[in-house]
C-alpha cells in the first residue's frame, strides 16, 4: 500500500468534519473522492498533506513524493506575474535545476513559450494546466488534485482526464482526485470514496456507485451518462437521449 488511513477524523471548534475515515491506495491507484458540498473532501485532502490536525492514522509509504494541485489559488491578478516565475516560487524551494521548467510543461502539454506569459493571460484551461506542471516540479510519485474541472468548460474538462490518465500511466504515478464529474470518474478512476463526513462506500466504481447509494449520498436522484452508454441512477425520461454529468462546485 502507497497509504493506508485508519479512523480518520477532523474537527474545528467542536465540529466534526471528518469521522472515522478508512480507505487504503494501492501504487498506480486512481481513487476519486466524492461527496455534496461540506462532506470534507478538501479537508481529507488537508490532513492527507498533514497541513491541519487529526486524529487517527495517515500512513505514506516510506519515500513517497507528493504533488498537491488546490482547487483554488488566490493570485492579485494585477500583478505581472509570468508562468516562468510562478514556476520558480518551487524550483527555489526545492532546489530543482531551471531545465526542469521546460520539461513539467512538457508533461502538461503547454509549449515553453508560455513561460515569459502573464498568467493572467492564460485561458482557465491552460492556467490548471499550468498548477499542473507546479504540482509536477520534483517528480512526485503521488499526485493530490482537488477539483481539476472547477474552471474549465467541458471539452476541456475530459481533455484534462485524459491527459491525467495518460501522464499517471507513464511516470507510474498514483492519483487522488476530488471530483463531482461522475461519467469521468466511472471511465478513469479504478477507486472511489463516497464521502460525507464518513466513508458511506469505498470500491471500484461499477460496483458501489449504485442509484441507491447515490441517492443516499446525494439526497436526490442523481444520473450520469456512462462509457457504455446506459444510465445510472434515475432512469431517463422518454425523449431524452444523453443523460447529464453531476456537477457541483466544492467549498469544503
Amino acid at each position: 500500500m502507497i497509504l493506508s488511513v485508519k479512523n480518520l477524523s477532523v474537527g474545528f471548534d467542536e465540529l466534526n468534519v471528518l469521522e472515522n475515515v478508512n480507505f487504503d491506495v494501492s501504487p498506480g491507484d486512481i481513487l476519486a473522492i466524492i461527496g455534496p458540498n461540506g462532506s470534507g473532501k478538501t479537508v481529507l485532502l488537508r490532513a492527507l498533506l498533514h497541513t491541519i490536525p487529526y486524529r487517527g492514522q495517515i500512513k505514506w509509504e516510506k519515500g513517497v513524493r507528493i504533488g498537491y494541485v488546490p482547487q483554488k489559488l488566490f493570485i492579485d491578478w494585477s500583478l505581472p506575474l509570468t508562468l516562468r516565475e510562478f514556476l520558480n516560487l518551487k524550483t527555489k524551494i526545492i532546489g530543482a535545476g531551471a531545465g526542469e521548467l521546460e520539461d513539467v510543461l512538457s508533461l502538461v502539454k503547454l509549449p515553453g513559450s508560455f513561460l515569459d506569459r502573464p498568467l493572467a493571460k492564460l485561458s482557465g484551461g491552460q492556467f490548471q494546466r499550468a498548477l499542473i506542471a507546479f504540482a509536477m516540479i520534483g517528480d512526485p510519485n503521488v499526485l493530490l488534485f482537488d477539483e481539476p474541472t472547477a474552471s474549465v468548460d467541458t471539452p476541456s474538462s475530459a481533455q484534462i482526464y485524459e491527459d491525467l490518465h495518460k501522464l499517471c500511466d507513464q511516470r507510474k504515478m498514483t492519483l487522488l482526485i476530488v471530483s463531482h464529474d461522475l461519467s469521468l470518474i466511472y471511465s478513469y478512476a479504478n477507486k472511489v470514496l463516497c464521502l460525507n463526513k464518513q466513508n458511506l462506500c469505498f470500491g471500484h466504481p461499477a460496483e458501489v456507485l449504485t442509484p441507491e447509494r447515490l441517492h443516499e449520498l446525494y439526497g436526490t436522484p442523481v444520473k450520469f451518462y456512462v462509457h457504455e452508454h446506459r444510465f445510472v441512477g434515475e432512469e431517463h425520461e422518454e425523449g431524452h437521449e444523453h443523460g447529464h454529468e453531476h456537477h457541483h462546485h466544492d467549498h469544503d
